[in-house]
């Protein structure tokens, strides 16, 4: 691999036993695949490049005992470095680094480190001190992973608040479901109740009203049956026809037929026919003896006066 992208050089010409030595290389990319495939090559020396980031699969290379960075262009590392178990001297010397991944406490086998000369965090470089002698190296790696693995506690911790409250607000805006289903069930229960009272309310007025017409037309029908009852107002009885009165006009219907025929017999040529001569004897009979009658006198004088 080229001296640029890695490409051109022959890795295992530069394996020796399990060390590889691509420092000095002026690699920009570090070759992970050719990496990957000398698992042997647990010691890695990529110091003195130009090397400004890794890749994310450079991670995945978790052969490596021993891994010497320093003295390139790297200002941060990959979030996952942490996955590199294996790994237990680290030399970070002379780069741009400030902060160190999370993932960094989960190198739980590091051993050495060296941060010398990065603009480190205030409160990370304090933590790391200086790293003058394998003494303090190592107490460098103890350290910082100590430091990393706070970080990472607090951050689990401040996830888990997260978590716990996001889960408390679910369980909240849940509550507040229920109780808006319960307070639109009671609702609807309240109006369905109001509903049915206020038909019920209906059918009794209809129903009353309907008794009420049949009371009052029953009531009509046997006024109109039953003769006038004693609290209205006596009227005063009416006269009977007498069975003088229907006498009386018997005979003043027949009186006056026969004063018909005594006319005619008396003021037409008819008074010389036998049956007018007749009819004025009986008529003359009769006068004499209504003017004897004083009975009869009487009656016609009380019904005169009635």
């Amino acid at each position: 691999m080229s001296r640029g992208s890695g490409k051109g050089l022959s890795l295992k010409d530069k394996l020796d036993g399990n060390e590889l030595d691509l420092s000095l290389c002026d690699l920009n990319e570090v070759p992970v695949r050719e990496l990957a495939a000398l698992p042997k090559a647990t010691v890695l020396d990529l110091s003195c490049n130009n090397l400004i980031s890794l890749p994310s699969d450079f991670c995945s290379l978790m052969h490596l005992v021993k891994l010497d960075l320093s003295k390139n262009r790297l200002q941060q590392l990959p979030l996952d470095f942490g996955r590199l178990v294996n790994l237990q001297h680290l030399d970070l010397l002379n780069n741009r680094l400030v902060t160190l991944p999370v993932s960094f406490a989960q190198l739980k086998n590091l051993k050495w480190l060296d941060l010398k000369d990065n603009p480190l965090d205030p409160v990370l470089a304090k933590v790391a001190g200086d790293c003058l002698d394998e003494k303090q190296c190592k107490q460098a790696a103890v350290k910082v992973l100590q430091h990393m693995k706070a970080i990472q506690s607090e951050q689990d911790q401040q996830r888990q608040r997260k978590l716990q409250a996001e889960r408390e607000m679910e369980k909240k805006r849940e509550a507040e479901q229920r109780a808006k289903e319960a307070l639109e069930r009671e609702l609807r229960k309240r109006e369905k109740a109001e509903e049915k009272e206020r038909r019920r309310r209906e059918y009794d007025a209809q129903k009353a009203a309907k008794q009420e017409m049949e009371k009052k037309t029953k009531k009509e029908t046997v006024h109109t049956r039953k003769p006038v009852s004693s609290s209205r107002a006596p009227q005063p009885p009416r006269h009977k026809p007498s069975w003088s009165r229907s006498v009386l006009r018997v005979l003043l219907f027949v009186l006056f037929c026969i004063l018909c025929t005594l006319a005619a017999c008396k003021l037409t040529e008819l008074q010389h026919q036998p049956l007018c001569v007749s009819m004025n004897t009986l008529y003359e009979d009769m006068v004499a003896a209504l003017q004897n009658h004083k009975t009869l006198q009487n009656m016609l004088q009380h019904n005169s006066h009635q």
